[in-house]
């Protein structure tokens, strides 16, 4: 099926034994489920509503092909028959949905979380505690033969193929470059022997498995490490996956600990695709694009122009698993689109912790997070339209609720409308459009401009009201700090208001370092998401002219001196997310912020802001000072008594709050989402 909007992305693609619906792939993610046997019926639940939502090929999370290949202890494998009937759960589940699916084959190599890690030396990864062992000569041929067993077992398991995982620094990976393939023997040095063992894997593979099944090969095409390959070793491998059976190559882009962010939020859109678009040119399978790609019109550029045959996104089906039939329908502006904060998905697959999504709860939580009727029409009142505010209105109208949200700004957002004026976090406005939307499909009324009294709320007749007001800027206890000077961090990105050339920043968590990225920028000059800028400024050559294309970073000058401070002796910035912590304090480092611990605050005057730090007191004489000391919670509406969510007789409503509201301690849009939408189920 075709749209006049994106005739290219949604064709279908004729692989000769068989045709896709059209050209998006949900790409592999690993959501946690797949580790276990029992949670396979939620798994499958989750891959339905994603085939059923029209995508034309789903590929799993990575599934080892043996014990040393685990990510974790015990995560999941297709190695004998008994593992069959559950994976047959996930086929059935996705071809009654009429789509098509892959499973991927991955084997972690040195970045297994456990005790059996294997690679091609023994050189240990950053990411793992464990050292790995070298393989054998018999082990590679061993793992050689568990590949293809795995294979034959999704075959006979319903898969329409599998994806072979050869990218992100996982076992393939590990023998492709000579960061990690130091061996004399076969095996090792040049790039011919080195691609040995993956184009043995799919000469196994297709003998195992036949003609008529995908084989999808996922390849490094940047690995943005020391020792990686240049583009001449990409293209030589490549080619040799082509002639050994690869149906479809796939690409991936940098490995788990290249100090290169790929797909957090401030990664250009479609950043890689002219990567891509090169190996297309000099292949002829099909090819597929992929990192940082979540919207269609994106997606139908990339394939017009020729950069692919197919655009690979995972995470945006996290977001929305009716990304495809909105995009088809022309309703696009219905997409609930991924932020790339990475909060709920990877941050969780790191932390041993079941994916979610930040702006979809119930992304993996299908069979229990569920928006149905309820089975009393009850009149709600929702007061806050930020984040818990709008997931708690849209939800409770959607399962029928009649429901009225309020909110004193004149526009809906909250915390979300501060978060998008961060260079790299612009994304955020997504998720507004996508609730501004939501709001006019379920009918919520919006009373906006409007600061709503506790007693207007007992006197509206409602049977609910959900308290989700969000929070207020706490003022620390320093002497001085009702000076001129002083700032708090919505005076600076809601207010605008003007900020010096030095500027101490007060509070270290998530809003110091956000307010640090604002006020390393001209504001008043707000930078696109240029990609030339982004490689400029992170040393990425997407030519691949130097091994794992790395070239020196050159970013533009800082507009401003800063300083970073917190009262806690611990690292800065600890609480960041997982996976993109890194880049933010990458950030700020490398535009030579100041960042201290375990800092006294003094007093703030006219000469700046004098603190006492390693026991030494010391003036930093600063334009500003911003406060990002934390919050408190903003529940006035609720109880005196605190006990708001009762229900006494008379008809008072129940009072509940969520959010900032409930908690200030760090705001957390994820918990906000999630708390708002399973309050809403269970009115």
């Amino acid at each position: 099926m075709t749209t006049p909007s994106y005739p290219h992305l949604l064709a279908p693609l004729d692989l000769g034994f068989t045709t896709l619906r059209n050209r998006v792939i949900m790409g592999s993610m690993h959501t946690g489920l797949e580790d276990r046997f029992f949670n396979y019926g939620k798994l499958a639940a989750f891959y339905r509503e994603r085939a059923k939502g029209g995508v034309g090929l789903i590929v799993t999370g990575g599934i080892s092909p043996n014990r040393s290949g685990w990510l974790l202890p015990f995560g999941g494998t297709l190695n004998f028959l008994g593992d069959v009937p559950n994976h047959r759960k996930v086929t059935r589940a996705v071809h009654e949905e009429g789509g098509k699916i892959l499973m991927q084959i991955l084997h972690a190599g040195r970045y297994g979380y456990q005790p059996f890690v294997v690679s091609a030396s023994d050189r240990k990864s950053p990411i793992s505690p464990f050292k790995p062992r070298a393989l054998s000569e018999a082990g590679i041929q061993a793992t050689i033969r568990d590949y293809a067993r795995c294979a034959k077992l999704a075959k006979k398991a319903g898969y329409d193929g599998v994806e072979v995982m050869g990218s992100e620094g996982y076992l393939l990976n590990q023998f492709l470059c000579a960061r990690t393939n130091l061996r004399t023997d076969r095996w090792g040095g040049s790039i011919e022997n080195r691609m040995r063992l993956p184009v043995e894997i799919v000469k196994r593979i297709r003998a195992a498995v036949g003609p008529d099944f995908i084989i999808m090969y996922r390849h490094s095409l940047l690995d943005l490490v020391d020792g990686g390959n240049t583009w001449d070793d990409v293209l030589a491998v490549a080619k040799e996956l082509q002639h050994a059976g690869v149906t479809i190559l796939n690409t991936g882009i940098g490995w788990h600990e290249a100090r290169v962010p790929t797909i957090v939020t401030s990664v250009p859109r479609a950043a890689f695709a002219s990567v891509a678009g090169r190996l297309r040119r000099e292949v002829s399978i099909p090819v597929v694009a992929s990192n940082r790609i979540n919207m269609p019109g994106e997606a139908e550029d990339i394939i017009a122009r020729g950069d692919a045959d197919m655009v690979s996104m995972a995470r945006p089906f996290l977001a929305d698993p009716e990304f495809v039939v909105k995009a088809a329908a022309g309703r696009t502006d219905e997409i609930n689109t991924c932020i790339g904060c990475n909060q709920a998905c990877l941050d969780h697959t790191f932390s041993n912790k079941r994916a979610s999504c930040l702006v979809n709860p119930r992304a993996c939580h299908e069979t229990e997070l569920v928006y149905k009727p309820a089975a009393k029409r009850r009149k709600v009142a929702v007061v806050g339209a930020g984040p818990a505010g709008l997931s708690a209105a849209t939800v409770a109208a959607e399962c029928g609720h009649d429901v009225t949200l309020f909110d004193s700004s004149d526009s809906i957002g909250g915390q979300f409308k501060v978060a998008m004026q961060i260079p790299g976090k612009e994304e955020f406005a997504e998720t507004i459009r996508y609730f501004k939307r939501k709001l006019e499909l379920t009918g919520v009324t919006l009373r906006l401009g409007q600061r709503v009294a506790r007693e207007a709320l007992l006197a509206g007749g409602y049977d609910d009201v959900i308290v989700a007001t969000g929070i207020q800027v706490r003022k620390p206890p320093i002497d001085g700090i009702d000076h001129p000077k002083v700032l708090s961090y919505l005076d600076v990105l809601a207010h605008k208001k003007p900020v010096g050339k030095r500027v101490a920043i007060i509070g270290a968590g998530g809003i110091g370092f956000d307010v640090g990225e604002y006020l390393l920028h001209d504001t008043r000059k707000p930078l696109p998401l240029a990609v030339e800028r982004w490689t400029q400024e992170w040393g990425v050559d997407l030519k691949a002219t130097t091994g794992g294309g790395l070239v020196a970073p050159h970013a533009e000058e800082p507009v401003r001196q800063l300083y970073l401070l917190q009262r806690k002796t611990s690292k800065l910035g600890a609480g960041l997310g997982k996976t993109s912590g890194w880049v933010h304090r990458a950030v700020l480092a490398r535009n030579g912020v100041v960042m201290l611990a375990g800092v006294q605050y003094n007093k703030i005057d006219d000469q700046g802001l004098h603190i006492t730090v390693d026991g030494g007191e010391r003036l930093l004489a600063v334009d500003n000072v911003v406060i990002c000391a934390g919050q408190d919670s903003l529940a006035e509406l609720m109880s005196p008594e605190g006990s708001g969510d009762a229900s006494p007789a008379g008809g008072t409503p129940r009072f509940h709050k969520i959010g900032g509201a409930a908690l200030a301690s760090e705001l957390d849009a994820k918990r906000a989402i999630k708390e708002g939408a399973e309050l809403a189920v269970s009115l």
